[in-house]
């Protein structure tokens, strides 16, 4: 039965712990999808052994090596996602977004018209965004067997957890009435107002809707140095200064038509947190061309350190059929930790048919297992959270293919990248992966040039919504990202 109202009066007891940082998070900002120039993206950013692009200096920074003169380029890029969404009923939503993609310089240090010894050296600079953020969500079904309220009151009475010790969410969504203690219990198990808490059988049959935003990126400071050495042999250094921005917002809105002894017409419940951390990092790579055809890469990247910042709250109304309405929200925490994401290592080989095209193929390989969080002077225990990311992750390959044509002065360019699967076999998203295909041209004349990219990527992911004692309430999502890119470049001293 509703407890009386003074209840409602005890103070909340805290912040059940810092919530955010989870597997999906450390992945999140693991994951690299190498944006870059248009002649990149349109490439399937197959450039390992290729170089002579600046998006190359966060990928291997040899390619620097490869320049013999100074050049400038800037990429924008017009970014699209639909996310359709199956959870007991279809449905889909997308955005646009404009961002910068690509911007840089590189800088002719050293030239020699010798072909031995030292040939060039180069210093260069490129932000490359490494992943867009953004996408929006709309997830609309049916709860026939639960509902979200039923994994609060299932995780508190599993821990015997006495209602005036309640935190976070379970003790918003207890003082807005949407979860009680179950009669007889003595205050640590709980019930819904689906069953009236724990008084009667539960009725489902409720609306349920949830509103997804996702805001943000990585990105990549690249600042670098590159030589050729006798046209054999190209070398580079990067230090990476990374910056990542991303907030996560999300309102989940259950109403039902039906008579419920409780009298629950409808509740919502907001999560809100956002992210924001800088990262460095350093990455060495060689090029070889054993002969004039052929060239063979190799890369290595140290895991990026990252210090987070992060800002989050919850909220939680209710309405019921009396005409009460209650709402509650927690106190706004701020929290900061550090993350060091996987190292990684790539080989690439590319070949040369004569003036006429180029053939690239890239592997890389990343063990995100290896990621781990650490606290940043608040003292906090990050053991069981890495061991959940020893136990849930794994070792991932990604391939990437590209080819270019030349007519003369018009380049057309192809490409497709793999990226391979982080979760083990039995978890949630065991299959997910990522497929892209990309198509591009560009024209060249002199000191001028301007390339065009287009890029779709695809992957399919099972997005949890809560978990019960009932279900795992999990909405089917299939993604198509379309990226648009144009690169303006102009060479000096042509």
């Amino acid at each position: 039965m509703k407890r009386i109202y003074l209840i409602i009066l005890v103070a909340f007891s805290g912040f059940s712990g810092i919530i955010a940082q989870n597997v999906d998070d450390a992945l999140r900002y693991s994951q690299v999808f190498y944006g870059g120039t248009a002649r990149f993206m349109s490439m399937g950013g197959a450039f390992t052994a290729l170089g002579g692009d600046m998006s190359t200096l966060s990928q291997n920074p040899a390619g620097l090596g490869v320049f013999r003169s100074s050049e400038i380029s800037i990429t924008p890029q017009l970014f699209h996602i639909n996310t359709e969404s199956g959870f007991n009923g279809l449905s889909s939503d997308y955005l646009y977004n404009f961002n910068l993609n690509q911007a840089g310089i590189v800088s002719n240090l050293i030239s020699n018209k010798n072909e031995n010894g030292l040939v060039a050296l180069n210093f260069g600079y490129s932000f490359n965004k490494t992943n867009n953020l953004n996408q929006s969500i709309r997830i609309k079904g049916i709860g026939i067997e639960s509902s979200m309220a039923d994994s609060w009151a299932d995780d508190n009475s599993y821990y015997n957890t006495y209602y005036t010790d309640l935190t976070g969410v379970a003790r918003l969504a207890y003082d807005a009435w949407v979860m009680d203690t179950i009669t007889g219990s003595g205050g640590t198990s709980y019930g819904t107002a689906f069953s009236n808490y724990g008084d009667n059988s539960s009725v489902y049959g409720q609306s349920i809707k949830r509103l997804v935003s996702y805001e943000g990126y990585t990105g990549e400071h690249a600042i670098s140095i590159g030589g050729n050495f006798s046209n054999k042999i190209f070398f580079g250094a990067t230090l990476g200064i990374s910056r990542l921005k991303y907030t996560s917002h999300y309102e989940h809105l259950e109403s039902t038509d039906a008579f419920l002894p409780s009298g629950l017409k409808s509740f919502t419940y907001t999560d809100h947190y956002e992210n924001t951390g800088t990262g460095v990092s350093l990455k060495l790579g060689a090029i070889i061309k054993p002969v004039e055809a052929l060239r063979i890469g190799f890369a290595f990247h140290s895991p990026t350190l990252y210090h987070i910042n992060e800002y989050l709250y919850e909220d939680m109304s209710s309405n019921f059929t009396d005409g009460d309405h209650y709402d509650y929200s927690d106190t706004p925490s701020r929290y900061s930790y550090n993350l060091r994401t996987p190292f990684r290592a790539l080989f690439g080989v590319a070949y040369q048919v004569k003036k006429i095209a180029l053939l690239s193929a890239d592997y890389e390989f990343v063990d995100y297992s290896t990621a781990r969080f650490s606290e940043s002077g608040d003292n906090y225990d990050y053991s069981f959270k890495n061991e959940d990311i020893k136990t849930m992750l794994k070792l991932a390959s990604n391939v990437r293919l590209g080819a270019e044509f030349r007519i003369d002065k018009l380049y057309l360019r192809t490409g497709y990248g793999y990226y391979g699967k982080a979760f083990k076999a039995g978890e949630d998203n065991q299959d997910l992966s990522y497929n892209s295909i990309s198509f591009g041209t560009g024209f060249r004349d002199k000191n001028v040039s301007i390339d065009f990219g287009y890029t779709r990527m695809m992957n399919s992911q099972n997005y949890i919504m809560y978990y019960s004692d009932a279900e795992t309430a999990a909405a089917n999502l299939d993604i198509f990202k379309n990226m648009f890119t144009v690169t303006f470049g102009y060479k000096f001293g042509y």
